[in-house]
């Protein structure tokens, strides 16, 4: 997992914005429109980023559609000392 972390967080443009989103869903799950808003970030930007933090197995989704729920996967949470090592360490 922390070589996936590596390459989100750190290794890509995006990464700062991935680490918000990760901490903002490790307080509580939201959908995609209420992180933009509480992130002060796109829509669109959001979605992009959820999307990748799925597809790698960092996040998962609940429900379907514009209501999809957005909270973090069992290995994420379980080791989240790590998630926070590679963030300090990125910023």
């Amino acid at each position: 997992m922390e070589r996936v972390l590596w390459y989100l967080l750190a290794g890509a443009r995006g990464g700062p914005n991935r680490c918000r989103i990760l901490r903002a869903l490790r307080e509580r799950p939201r959908n995609a429109n209420r992180l933009a808003e509480d992130l002060d970030l796109d829509y669109t930007t959001v979605r992009h980023h959820l999307d990748l933090l799925v597809e790698h197995d960092l996040v998962e989704d609940a429900g379907d559609g514009y209501g999809t729920v957005y909270l973090l996967a069992d290995r994420v949470d379980e080791d989240w000392a790590t998630v926070e090592d590679v963030i300090e360490r990125v910023n």
